[in-house]
């Protein structure tokens, strides 16, 4: 993955997504994070798993899910 990217059409490609505990057994609307990526953080809609992921800079990621705290 090119530095310059912000995201990945295909995120089926990478390996280790996860979704959050929060989620629950039924599914529904979620959102799954992969922490393969070194300094960057793909997400991706966990219905559509041959989508598009959409790649946050680490620093970044951390701020958001803080800020969700």
């Amino acid at each position: 993955m090119k530095r310059s990217e912000s995201s990945i059409p295909d995120a089926s490609v990478l390996t280790g997504w996860r979704k959050s505990s929060y989620s629950g057994e039924s599914g529904g609307n979620c959102l799954e994070v992969t922490d393969t990526a070194g300094a960057h953080v793909p997400v991706r809609d966990s219905k559509t798993p041959n989508g598009p992921a959409i790649v946050f800079s680490a620093s970044a990621w951390t701020e958001f899910v803080t800020a969700l705290r």
